[in-house]
């Protein structure tokens, strides 16, 4: 063979569209926090199938979150709510004070209205559950990058139906409010210038209302629906 000729050089495979559009900017540096271990690596798996997400780091608990945040600066922290110690809810309220460039994304279980109310009133960009497909994910998570808000096609439709909580008046709703603060009922009444009797037939016409027929009920469904903060939030602010 000549000296000048030259071995053919082999095709290159053509790049995927997930690789061409990481090449183009930046990779999104994704913090991811939950719980489970399982979860986790699970995210982490098929997350890694796109090019332009990286992550960056895992965190069990809100604390951690917060900690590992701070310390690895991702763009972007995928946020479950149900956490030992401070729950996802607190842990973001927390980063967006701390760190207010970081976008949250909240993945989860929870598909209430409540919820998505005190997401988005925590400062999260976006909520989604957890049987979303990857790609649908993946989007979900370059759109919050991009400042999009972004929500859970199962979610809209919650968000459609009628808000329970338009049922009350004014005074049924603050005194909802109290009594999930923990106020007793002859407080309640002293506040407002009744009798305790008056106080216990607004109660009694709250459950009816709204279906929950213990304080407990009523306590849960204040949070849910965010008319009170959650207990943790609230410890702190003391």
């Amino acid at each position: 063979m000549s000296r000048s000729a030259k071995a053919p050089r082999p095709q290159r495979p053509a790049k995927s569209a997930r690789t061409t559009r990481a090449a183009n900017g930046r990779r999104i540096r994704l913090l991811l926090v939950d719980d489970h271990p399982v979860v986790r690596e699970g995210l982490r798996s098929c997350l890694a199938a796109h090019a332009n997400l990286h992550v960056v780091g895992e965190a069990a608990s809100g604390e951690e979150a917060v900690v590992k945040a701070t310390r690895l600066k991702p763009d972007l922290v995928l946020m479950d709510i149900n956490l030992p110690g401070i729950n996802g809810l607190e842990a973001t309220r927390q980063l967006r004070q701390l760190m207010p460039a970081v976008k949250v994304l909240v993945l989860t279980v929870q598909g209430g209205r409540e919820y998505v109310s005190q997401v988005a009133r925590h400062g999260a960009q976006g909520y989604m559950l957890k049987d979303a497909s990857p790609d649908e994910l993946a989007r979900a998570i370059v759109a919050v990058h991009h400042g999009q808000a972004v929500f859970s096609h199962q979610l809209s439709e919650v968000l459609a139906l009628p808000d329970s909580t338009q049922l009350l008046t004014p005074r049924e709703r603050e005194v909802l409010t109290r009594i999930a603060q923990g106020e007793r009922g002859k407080d309640i009444a002293r506040c407002f210038g009744v009798s305790p009797s008056t106080i216990k037939t607004l109660r009694e016409r709250l459950m009816r209302k709204l279906g929950r027929h213990s304080i407990a009920a009523l306590t849960k469904y204040a949070l849910e629906q965010g008319l009170i903060a959650p207990p943790a939030a609230r410890s702190r602010s003391v």
